[in-house]
């Protein structure tokens, strides 16, 4: 069952930037919304938000940018370690009218632990100061992506993308997962680039990815993740994580124990 999150209750920012973090147990927060922009962010974990009635994913590496009196609903599955930034109206206005996902550069990340470690949240000497100026030159200029895990805008597309989510480790190929539509594998390919704005196989390996950081955080071992996901050998599924991490399984879980030990 999942706690209820108590959201700050913040008048006006001290500043062009404020920065929030918190270690998450699973939670959600009921729909609200906020007179500044925020950027939503997880090192470990995943986030998921509902915003405009669009589903948007937060795994790491990719936080997603909430403009100022936008309405959204979040929750996390399980424990998190959460990272926000609120920007005020004028910084704001430089960034996406839309939500969407932004990729973290590690630079980012390191000033987002760096004040989370000291928690410092309104910074007040030059040094933070600077940082901070640096945290938003970073968000500025970032990649941004229209969402990492997008539904389709069909339904019938979405009907199988939801089959795949209830089934994480579904090992049927691209031809015999299209026939289910009555179609072809080409065709299926071109109707999630369309739809989608990723090939199929490129949206099957996310959501692999998210279900492998779930299973993670819960305890879960290694090997069991990859029999889940339908991978025949472990390496194979490491293979996979290093590819969105840059890190195995094993050290990811290692890293976010560190980081629990540390707040302690």
């Amino acid at each position: 069952m999942r706690e209820s999150g108590v959201i700050p209750v913040i008048n006006d920012l001290p500043g062009e930037i404020y920065f929030r973090h918190d270690q998450l147990a699973a939670m959600e927060w009921q729909t609200h919304s906020h007179s500044w922009g925020q950027l939503n962010y997880v090192s470990f974990g995943v986030m998921n938000l509902e915003i405009n009635g669009i589903r948007f994913l937060s795994p790491p590496q990719y936080a997603i940018w909430i403009p100022p009196n936008v309405e959204h609903f979040s929750y996390t599955l399980q424990e998190a370690i959460y990272r926000s930034v609120y920007i005020g109206l004028e910084t704001s206005a430089r960034l996406p009218l839309a939500p969407c996902t932004m990729s973290v550069s590690p630079v980012l990340r390191a000033i987002f632990d760096d004040f989370a470690l000291r928690d410092i949240r309104s910074p007040e000497t030059e040094q933070d100061i600077r940082m901070a100026q640096v945290a938003l030159d970073q968000i500025l200029k970032v990649e941004t992506h229209d969402n990492y895990l997008p539904y389709a805008s069909s339904e019938e597309l979405n009907r199988l993308l939801r089959r795949l989510q209830d089934n994480p480790g579904d090992k049927r190929s691209v031809r015999e997962l299209a026939a289910t539509l009555h179609t072809t594998s080409r065709s299926l390919e071109r109707r999630c680039q369309r739809e989608l704005g990723m090939s199929f196989g490129e949206w099957r390996l996310r959501l692999k990815f998210t279900y492998a950081l779930e299973c993670l955080d819960a305890g879960h071992t290694v090997q069991s993740i990859a029999l889940d996901l339908g991978y025949s050998t472990t390496s194979a599924f490491i293979v996979m994580f290093r590819r969105f991490t840059g890190t195995s399984p094993d050290q990811y879980r290692t890293t976010r124990r560190m980081s629990q030990v540390n707040k302690m």
